[in-house]
């Protein structure tokens, strides 16, 4: 018996991804300059993918 069509695995690269990981938004930070160095990697301010 076969899968139904709904219930197969799509694609990794299907959708966007609405979360960046802390690095991507270290770097998005800096290609804004809005990063300082030695500024702690925690606690980050919302950023929007430019993507």
């Amino acid at each position: 018996m076969s899968k139904h069509s709904s219930l197969k695995a799509q694609g990794s690269a299907q959708g966007k991804r609405s979360v960046m990981k802390r690095f991507e938004r270290v770097k998005a930070l800096k290609d804004r300059g809005q990063w300082k160095e030695g500024q702690s990697p925690t606690g980050l301010p919302k950023t929007k993918s430019t993507d």
